[in-house]
């Protein structure tokens, strides 16, 4: 019995080496037990755990740094539009708004009723050529106004342009009815008056004033219109106040002959017209200043 036990436990021993030899050789000839493959000897398990534990934390180190530089790529290369600065709306105050808006419906209704009738039958009746000399006429008279005020503003050149164009226009063209001095000499006109040398020396605007018959204008324009008035030569040769009207009177249907239409598409664009025709105002103004 004993002797039984022996050889099989010899025999058992055989297999074990057997076994111990063959799997290696297995492993190294790509079989599909390649897990089973023994560690070689000349490796040190402890060794290389550590080693193993070191570079799996040195790569998870490194991942965080990809992703990391990634985010702040991400970052700096947003795809989102630049925030645009929102530029401050300037508005001239209008503290008199509700007196200024019954003013403003007084005018447009004396527009409307009166004024356009008037001027489009005129515009029937005087060929436009004429019309365009009537216009040409008083801006020729008013030279005085301009001219000053390019002084007053230190704009001597354009004070220059305003006196050869006086000259010009009121003998060759025939008392400014013709406006020689822009045709043939190329000199334009200067739109210049007390209300824009009052804004060049740095007085503001004050507050918006739309007054009856004449239409928007501000504190600061309205006292450049009473100083223009001193200059203006119609006030010297119709001195008689229902004659000096009379002529203003027909100036104003001459030139609203000139731009009939004008006022209608400005009305009929603007949500609020009041607003459209003070916003306007002010903005041609602030730009005639600044030009």
């Amino acid at each position: 019995m004993r002797a039984r036990e022996r050889l099989m436990g010899g025999a058992g021993l055989l297999v074990f080496l057997m076994l111990c030899v063959c799997m290696p050789v297995w492993g190294s000839e790509g079989g599909t037990r390649q897990a089973f493959t023994l560690v070689p000897d000349t490796v040190d398990v402890a060794e290389e755990a550590e080693r193993q534990g070191q570079l799996l934390v040195a790569e998870a180190k490194v991942s965080e740094q990809v992703e990391e530089t990634s985010d702040s790529d991400l970052d700096e290369i947003s795809i989102a539009p630049p925030e645009i600065p929102e530029e401050e709306e300037v508005t001239i105050p209008d503290p008199l708004e509700p007196i200024n808006r019954i003013f403003f419906v007084f005018n447009d209704k004396l527009y409307f009723w009166f004024l356009r009738p008037v001027a489009r039958g005129y515009k029937k009746v005087v060929p436009e050529r004429a019309r365009v000399g009537v216009r040409n006429f008083f801006s020729n008279l008013l030279t005085p106004i301009r001219l000053v005020n390019c002084l007053l503003q230190g704009k001597f050149k354009a004070a220059g342009t305003e006196t050869l164009r006086f000259i010009i226009n009121s003998t060759v063209g025939f008392l400014g009815l013709e406006d020689v001095a822009k045709k043939e000499g190329h000199l334009s006109r200067q739109d210049e008056d007390l209300g824009q040398s009052l804004g060049v020396w740095g007085l503001g605007p004050g507050i918006y004033i739309n007054w009856p018959i004449l239409g928007p204008s501000s504190l600061r324009d309205s006292l450049g219109l009473i100083g223009d008035a001193f200059l203006d030569p119609i006030n010297y040769a119709v001195t008689r106040t229902k004659y000096n009207i009379a002529v203003r009177g027909y100036d104003k249907v001459n030139k609203t002959s000139l731009t009939l239409g004008d006022y209608e598409s400005l009305k009929k664009s603007a949500i609020d017209p009041y607003v459209a025709v003070r916003d306007a105002y002010f903005q041609y103004r602030k730009s005639q200043i600044e030009k």
